[in-house]
This record gives C-alpha cells, sequence and structure tokens, in this order.
C-alpha cells in the first residue's frame, strides 16, 4: 500500500492521534542515538490514547504493514529503525500519569511517559523510580528493552519494577497482564514476556511500576585508580563485603579523559570509580568509612567525598552524558556502544581484554562499566562507511560477546538484540531460538511487529552493512 493511502485511511481511523509523512518527521523516526544506518518508514502515526494504538494496530495487521513502536529514540542497537518500513508508532502522546500511590510505593503511568517527568512527580511524594538509563528514555521504550542503568545492582532492572501492564496485540486485542499485587503465582508471566521483547510481540501503552523512597542520607565517594585492575578489585571487595552500595561506576582512563573534555569535570587522570551509598544517616557514615578503607587498600590515588544533594547531581548528570562525551571526542565519526554482562570475578578479565582488543585492532573508544553487577560497556568512535574499520569493529564485537559467553556471561546486560546483536544471540540460546521464534508467531503471525528485530531469518535483507 502506497504511503499516501496509509497516511490516509489512518488518518481517518485516529480518534486523538495524528499521521505525518512530513520529511522532519519521517527522518527522526528513522534512526536511533547508534551507527545503525538510518531507514526511513512510510508514515509516522502519533498515537494518544490506547484507542488510537489499537486501530493502528488493527489496520497494520489487516494490510500486513510493519507498525515499529517508537519512544524517545534513545535505543543502542538499532530498535526502532524502520528496516522493512511501514509505519512508526509514536508513543510519545500516551504521556499521562494516571496514579502515584505512596502508601504501596507503586505508580501507573502511560507509555510516553518519560524517566526525568516521572522524577519530578515522585520526588514531590518523596519517592523516585530506580531505573536510569542515561538517556532521558520513555517508560515503554525502556520496558520493552528491559533497561537498566546505575542501580541494578540493589534494586533489579525494569522486569522487577513491573507489576502489570497494558499492551496491544497485532490485530487489535488489548491485554492487561499483572496487578498491583506485590507478588502472583496466577499461571504464565506474559508481564515478564512482554518486558524485553523489543516491539516484536505488541505495542506497551501504561505500565504500573514499582516505586521507592527516597533514602534519608545518600553520599558518593570518588577514587581514582592508577589503573582499571585496581579499579575493579576494590568495586568487587565492595560487593563481597556485603555493602548493598546504591551505585558502584567504573570509567577507564579514556573515559575519564573524555568526559573532562566534554562536561569539565577536572578529575584526576586515571581510572575513576563512583560508589555511592544511600541510607538512615548513621548508617551512611559507616557504608562510607567502610567504603574508603577498601578503595584505600585497593590503591587508591585520590579520594573525595560528595554529601550535597545539588553536587551529587551533577556528577551523576555527567556519568550519563558519557555517551555524548564519547562522540565529542572525534566529531563526524558515529558512536557504537555495546555490552555484555559477566559474573563478578570475571570482570577484570573482560575489562582487560576489551582493552587489548580496541588497542591491538587499532580502534579509538573507551570502556565504562556497572562495576556491581559486571555489566561491561565499550564505546567505540567508527565510519560506517569504512568497511576496513567496521570489520575491525565487528572483530571486536565478536571477541567481547565470545569472551562473555565463555566466562558464564551474556551477550548483553541492558541495550539488548535489536538489530546489532542477532548473531550474538544466536551463539548464546541457539538451543531456544526455535522457541522464541514460536512464541513470536503466536504474538504476532502475520509478522507485522518490529521485523528485522532479535531474528536473523527476518533481517537478513534488512540489517545496515
Amino acid at each position: 500500500m502506497e504511503a499516501a493511502r496509509i497516511a490516509a485511511e489512518l488518518g481517518a481511523l485516529l480518534e486523538g492521534g495524528r499521521v505525518s509523512t512530513g520529511e522532519s518527521d519521517l527522518t527522526l523516526h528513522s534512526e536511533d542515538l547508534t551507527f545503525h544506518r538510518p531507514h526511513r518508514p512510510d508514515v509516522v502515526a502519533f498515537a494518544s490514547t490506547t484507542e488510537d494504538v489499537r486501530r493502528v494496530l488493527a489496520f497494520a495487521d489487516q494490510h500486513r504493514i510493519p507498525v515499529i513502536p517508537f519512544g524517545a529514540g534513545s535505543s543502542l542497537e538499532g530498535h526502532v529503525i524502520p528496516v522493512a518500513g511501514g509505519i512508526s508508532l509514536d508513543l510519545r502522546g500516551l504521556d499521562r500519569i494516571a496514579a502515584i500511590r505512596p502508601a504501596e510505593l507503586t505508580v501507573t503511568a502511560g507509555a510516553g511517559v518519560t524517566r526525568l517527568a516521572l522524577e519530578r512527580r515522585l520526588g514531590r511524594h518523596g519517592l523516585f523510580f530506580p531505573v536510569d538509563p542515561g538517556a532521558d528514555a520513555s517508560l515503554g521504550g525502556m520496558a520493552a528493552t528491559d533497561a537498566a542503568g546505575t542501580m541494578t545492582a540493589r534494586y533489579g532492572k525494569m522486569r522487577q519494577q513491573v507489576l502489570a501492564l497494558e499492551a496491544v496485540l497485532p490485530g487489535g486485542q488489548v491485554i492487561r497482564t499483572g496487578s498491583r499485587a506485590a507478588k502472583t503465582s496466577a499461571g504464565y508471566d506474559t508481564t515478564g514476556l512482554l518486558v524485553g521483547s523489543e516491539g516484536t510481540l505488541g505495542v506497551i501503552t501504561e505500565l504500573t511500576l514499582r516505586v521507592r523512597g527516597i533514602p534519608e542520607a545518600q553520599a558518593v565517594v570518588r577514587a581514582t585508580f592508577p589503573d582499571v585492575a585496581a579499579a575493579c578489585r576494590a568495586s568487587c571487595q565492595i560487593v563481597a563485603a556485603g555493602l548493598e552500595a546504591l551505585r558502584v561506576e567504573l570509567l577507564d582512563e579514556w573515559e575519564v579523559a573524555a568526559l573532562n573534555a566534554y562536561a569539565e569535570t577536572g578529575f584526576p587522570p586515571g581510572a575513576l570509580l563512583f560508589v555511592e551509598v544511600a541510607g538512615s544517616a548513621a548508617g551512611v557514615e559507616d557504608e562510607l568509612a567502610e567504603v574508603t578503607a577498601i578503595v584505600g587498600e585497593a590503591g587508591a590515588t585520590t579520594m573525595a567525598y560528595e554529601r550535597d544533594p545539588t553536587r551529587r547531581a551533577q556528577l551523576w548528570r555527567a556519568r550519563h552524558e558519557i555517551f555524548f562525551a564519547e562522540k565529542a571526542m572525534a566529531p563526524g565519526k558515529s558512536s557504537l556502544s555495546t555490552d555484555v554482562c559477566v559474573p563478578l570475578e570475571e570482570l577484570e578479565g573482560v575489562l582487560a581484554g576489551s582493552r587489548a582488543a580496541i588497542e591491538g585492532l587499532g580502534l579509538t573508544g573507551g570502556i565504562s562499566a556497572h562495576a556491581a553487577d559486571g555489566n561491561v560497556h565499550v564505546g567505540l568512535l567508527v565510519d560506517p562507511d569504512d568497511a576496513e574499520e567496521m570489520g575491525r569493529v565487528a572483530r571486536l564485537t565478536t571477541e567481547l560477546v565470545d569472551h562473555a559467553l565463555a566466562h558464564g556471561g551474556t551477550c548483553s546486560g541492558e541495550h539488548g538484540i535489536g538489530l546489532g546483536k542477532i548473531g550474538a544471540l544466536e551463539r548464546e540460546h541457539g538451543d531456544q531460538i526455535e522457541l522464541m521464534r514460536s512464541i513470536k508467531a503466536t504474538f504476532d503471525p502475520h509478522g507485522v511487529m518490529n521485523p528485522g528485530k532479535i531474528f536473523s531469518e527476518e533481517a537478513a535483507d534488512a540489517r545496515p552493512a
């Protein structure tokens, strides 16, 4: 069906939304934050209600038109790129926070609500939401990719926060999974199945989430080490000591230099470890003393402390801007950010192997880690049009994944599969791929939901060069 006809028929169906074929809208919805080549949708449908989403999916399924859910466009593995064209379904209009329930520590909000918008509203009630990916992502997108962030070691990823959700399936069926209850043993976990499905099974429209009370006191230790190995050993000792730190974040020397240049942070050169503790005032002081002793024994060359809320927020804002700091180190190049996750006792090895691979292959980039849960990120600056360089990049990412899998890890701790990790998923879960395909076929028999993602046969003609 031609784009003009899709736009006309969809426009007549939508209640509160609209449809666009404008150049700027098509371009915006053709890409995410990664190096993956953009591809325009035929049209962009802007939904403002669940009924709008239902009508789009019923229309698309009837006419066999691909639908690609779109939130903030901040994904890192090409999840929202419409590799087969079709309808980019923009969910930012589903931005209502329906209920905040401080007594039961839950919130119900639309899929288009962003992380920072939720944070501002929750703060008025003395609450916060613990999943904090670097970007100001939408809640629906965070659920679809099972996002994580810096507080995962204490609170878990999105899947641990989602109590219930509303979703629309291909064909237009609206389902509601889970409940506000703290636990359930009622049937299959369809909530958990939709979380992390990357828009390939249906469209999440509303979520009921766990939230937490803002701690009485918080403080950050910022420690510089002569090398990544020493910083890694300190982080592992903090976990082994039973300290439930809120955050333990590691940046290698290259990342520190990039952040200093981009955000003028003025951190001393070397590998950097941020450790944030939170709880009662007395408990925080006790944990600060233990953290200080551990990082000192591990060889920290400098230490600084931040207790002031504004300065702590500035520090974490800088940490969350590392993606943009990396890009600023090589203007004109694209950023490729990939991740793996390994058991903590394997963290030092994967960090060392990643740096050796970057240098051995003549690439440019840095390494960071959520060091309390073993999630390692490698950020590379690349030219997607340079076939030879991209070949070296492919070697590095393959080596990184293979190392993680050989040491009890996974090909992705939080970025997901999308376009970029299809082969890695097959290496990790080859014995389950057919089962996953059968689940996909049950939810989406006509293959309209986000085609070209997760499974190789759908992406064979669509993946970027």
